[in-house]
C-alpha cells in the first residue's frame, strides 16, 4: 500500500502550527498596543495572515520541523525551532518591506512575534514529549502527571538506585533510566566529591554529598544498589566506594571506562559488576583515530588467533574503523564461531570472513592470502602458557616460531602493506621456552625490514599481562575463591605488569600507525603489581577477609617463571614516541642467513621432539635465553622504572 504524502498526524501538526502562528502575530500586536489595537492596524494584521502562514509553514518545513518524533524532543530540536522561527520572521519582514511597506505595521511587533512564535511552537513540541513521558499503559494520564510532579519518575517495584558521579556519565544514565519504563530503577539521588555540585540537582534529583558519605546516604534513602558512573576513577576511589557499599549492604555496579567502550556511547546496557580490572586505575587512552583509520578504513584486514582474548578484542576495535572486510584466522572452532556471530550482530555493514585454519599449515595460509588479499595483518596467534610450554617445547617452536615464519613469508609474497606482531614482555631476557620462542619471532619479523628483505612494514608490539585473558591469574583466583580457597600464589614477592584487554588492543592499533618497519614498540604498562596484593583485593571484592575466610598459600615459582618481568633488555636503545603510552626500540643488527639457518635447524629438532636440543638451538638464536628451573637469583634491577 502506497504511503500517503500527508498523514493524519502531520495534518494535525500543520493545523496546530497555523493556529499558533496566527495567535503569536495577533498577541504581539495586543501587547504592543496595550490590548487596544487601532482599527487601521487591525485591518493590516488580518490582511497579512495568508502571507504570514505561507512563509512560516514553508520555512518550518525546510528546517525539518515536521520530520521529528516529538515524543523524543531534545535541546537540538529547540535550537532548530529557534533557527526556523528567526529565519521565517526575517523573510516575512523583508517581504512586507519590499511589497507592502511598513505603513500601518508596528515594527516592534516583529520582535514580539518572534519570541511568542518560539515559545508557542517549542512549547507545543515539548508538551508532546511530556505527555508520552508521564503516560503509562496501566494508569490514567492525569494520575501519572500527579505522580510525576509529586514523586519524580518513580516506578513501582523499582530498586532504589544511588548514582555515584554527577557528571555527563551520571546524567546520561539517569535520563535513560527515567525514560525507559522497562528499567526497574528509582534513582534516589547522586553522590559526587565536587563541593560545587553538592546541594544542587540534576533533573530534579539531588546531589547529596561526597563518596565518603555513601554509607550514611544509602541507609537514609534506603538505597538498594549503587552505580559507579565516573568516566575516569582511580583505583583507590574504587576501593573506597566498594568498601562503603559493602558496609551498608548496598549492591554495587559500575560502567566501563571510556577505554573499554567500543562505540563511545554511555548506556545502561554497559552496566556490569565491579571487576578487578577497575582496580588497575589505568588512564583513558587518547587514540589518534584519523591515523588509525587511514590504514584500516576500507582495507581487508586479517587477524590470526581471532578467537583468543587479544585477537577477539582486536577484531572488535578494528571494526570501529570500517575495514572493507575482516578475516578471522583461528584454529579453535568454538571461539571462532562466537566472535563471528558477535561481529555479524554488532557490525552488520562489514564483511566477516571466518577461517578455521592453522598458522602451522602453509597451504591454508596461502589459500587465505590468495583468496582474500589482506592488506593489514595482526598476528596474535601464539601459545602463551609458560609451564605447559616448558613441558612441550616442540609445540612452542612449531607454533610461535615456525608459524610466525609462515605468516611473514606469506605477507611478503602477497604484498601485505602492514604486518603487526603481538609479542610479550616474556621475550625480554627469557628464562622459559615460551619467552624464547616469542623473542625468536620478534627477530624474524624485525629482520625483514632491517635487512631490506621486504617492502611490507613489519612492526612488533611488546607488552605484559592483560587482565582477564586466557591463562591470566585472575580467573584462576576467582575459581579458588568460589571453592573456598586457598588461593595459590607462587611467591610473596612476585610482581607483574598488567593492563586491560581493550587498552592493550587500542595501543596495538595506535602503534600500527607509527611503524615504518623493523621497530619494536613497547607499551607503557604503568607500575608493576604484586600478585599477592591482587589476591587480597579479589578476596575483599568477594565480601570475604584475606587470611581469615580465604587463606593464601605460597607454592613456589614454577619452571621458567621469574620474580620480575621486564619490558626492555639492558643495552636496548629505547626512545619515546609522540604518544606518551608508547616507546620504540629500533634494531640495528642484520644476519638473515644465520637466523634462517638456525631456525631451519630448530624446526628439525622440534619435529623430533628433542627437548634438550630445542633449548640449545633456542640459545643460539636468542643468546640471552637462560633456561633454568629457578630464577630467584635474577637481579632486582631487572624491574623497569
Amino acid at each position: 500500500m502506497k504511503k500517503p504524502i500527508f498523514s493524519k498526524n502531520l495534518l494535525l501538526i500543520f493545523g496546530a502550527d497555523i493556529l499558533l502562528i496566527m495567535s503569536a502575530w495577533y498577541t504581539a500586536h495586543l501587547l504592543r498596543f496595550n490590548f487596544d489595537i487601532p482599527p487601521n492596524h487591525m485591518q493590516n494584521i488580518l490582511s497579512l495572515f495568508p502571507e504570514l502562514i505561507l512563509i512560516k509553514i514553508c520555512t518550518f518545513y525546510s528546517f525539518d520541523l515536521y520530520r521529528g518524533m516529538w515524543r523524543y524532543a531534545s535541546i537540538d530540536d529547540l535550537f532548530r525551532v529557534i533557527a526556523a522561527s528567526g529565519m521565517a520572521s526575517l523573510i516575512f519582514f523583508f517581504y512586507i518591506l519590499s511589497f507592502e511597506g511598513l505603513q500601518g505595521i508596528a515594527r516592534s511587533a516583529f520582535v514580539i512575534d518572534l519570541l511568542l512564535t518560539v515559545i508557542l511552537i517549542a512549547g507545543c513540541r515539548f508538551s508532546v514529549r511530556l505527555f508520552f513521558q508521564i503516560a503509562k499503559e496501566d494508569e490514567p494520564v492525569c494520575t501519572a502527571a500527579i505522580n510525576l510532579f509529586r514523586n519524580g519518575s518513580q516506578k513501582r517495584n523499582g530498586k532504589n538506585l544511588l548514582i555515584i558521579g554527577a557528571g555527563d556519565y551520571g546524567e546520561k544514565i539517569y535520563r535513560e533510566i527515567r525514560d525507559n519504563a522497562q528499567l526497574q530503577y528509582n534513582v534516589v539521588g547522586f553522590v559526587d566529591d565536587d563541593p560545587n555540585k553538592i546541594g544542587k540537582k540534576i533533573h530534579g534529583k539531588p546531589i547529596l554529598g561526597p563518596t565518603s558519605q555513601i554509607q550514611e546516604i544509602g541507609v537514609r534513602l534506603r538505597a538498594q544498589e549503587a552505580l559507579i558512573a565516573i568516566s575516569s576513577i582511580s583505583a583507590e576511589d574504587i576501593r573506597t566506594v566498594v568498601g562503603c557499599c559493602e558496609r551498608s549492604g548496598i549492591t554495587f555496579k559500575t560502567l566501563p571506562g571510556m577505554g573499554e567502550m567500543i562505540d563511545g556511547k554511555v548506556s545502561v546496557k554497559a552496566i556490569r559488576e565491579v571487576a578487578f580490572r577497575d582496580l588497575l586505575g589505568r588512564e583513558v587512552i587518547r587514540l589518534e583515530e584519523k591515523r588509525i583509520g587511514a590504514y584500516i578504513d576500507g582495507s581487508p584486514v586479517m587477524i590470526t588467533g581471532a578467537g583468543g582474548s587479544i585477537g577477539s578484542e582486536l577484531c572488535r576495535q578494528i571494526c570501529r574503523f570500517h575495514p572493507e572486510k575482516i578475516i578471522l584466522f583461528e584454529r579453535a572452532e568454538s571461539p571462532l564461531y562466537e566472535i563471528e556471530m558477535e561481529l555479524r550482530s554488532d557490525f552488520p555493514g562489514i564483511e566477516i570472513i571466518p577461517l578455521l585454519a592453522d598458522i602451522r599449515n602453509r597451504n591454508q595460509i596461502a589459500s587465505a592470502f590468495e583468496t582474500y588479499g589482506p592488506k593489514v595483518v595482526f598476528h596474535a596467534a601464539a601459545y602463551k602458557h609458560v609451564p605447559m610450554l616448558e613441558m612441550h617445547p616442540w609445540e612452542a617452536v612449531i607454533n610461535n616460531v615456525i608459524g610466525t615464519r609462515n605468516m611473514v613469508e606469506a605477507a611478503d609474497h602477497y604484498g601485505v602493506e602492514r604486518f603487526v606482531l603481538v609479542s610479550t614482555d616474556k621475550a625480554v631476557r627469557p628464562s622459559n621456552v615460551m619467552g624464547a620462542t616469542k623473542r625468536a619471532a620478534e627477530l624474524l619479523v624485525q629482520g625483514q625490514n632491517l635487512c631490506n628483505l621486504s617492502k611490507t612494514r613489519f612492526i612488533t608490539v611488546r607488552f605484559g599481562n592483560v587482565v582477564g585473558s586466557v591463562g591470566s591469574v585472575v580467573p584462576l583466583f576467582k575459581k579458588q575463591i568460589e571453592r573456598g580457597g586457598p588461593i595459590t600464589v607462587t611467591h610473596p614477592d612476585v610482581i607483574r605488569y598488567f593492563m586491560t584487554i581493550p587498552e592493550a588492543c587500542q595501543l596495538i592499533l595506535q602503534a600500527g600507525t607509527m611503524g615504518q618497519g623493523g621497530e619494536i614498540f613497547i607499551l607503557d604498562m604503568g607500575r608493576p603489581i604484586k600478585i599477592v596484593d591482587m589476591a587480597r583485593d579479589l578476596i575483599t571484592f568477594s565480601g570475604l577477609r584475606p587470611d581469615k575466610d580465604i587463606k593464601i598459600k605460597f607454592i613456589g615459582l614454577r619452571p621458567g617463571e621469574k620474580l620480575y618481568e621486564e619490558l626492555i633488555t639492558e643495552g636496548e636503545n629505547i626512545v619515546p614516541t609522540h604518544h606518551k603510552k608508547i616507546m620504540v626500540l629500533k634494531g640495528e643488527s642484520c644476519s638473515p642467513k644465520v637466523l634462517n639457518g638456525n631456525i631451519d635447524a630448530l624446526e628439525q629438532v622440534a619435529l623430533n621432539q628433542d627437548q634438550e636440543r630445542i633449548r640449545v638451538k633456542l640459545q643460539e638464536i636468542v643468546p640471552e635465553f637462560l633456561p633454568r628451573k629457578n630464577v630467584l637469583d635474577l637481579p632486582k634491577k631487572a624491574v623497569s622504572d
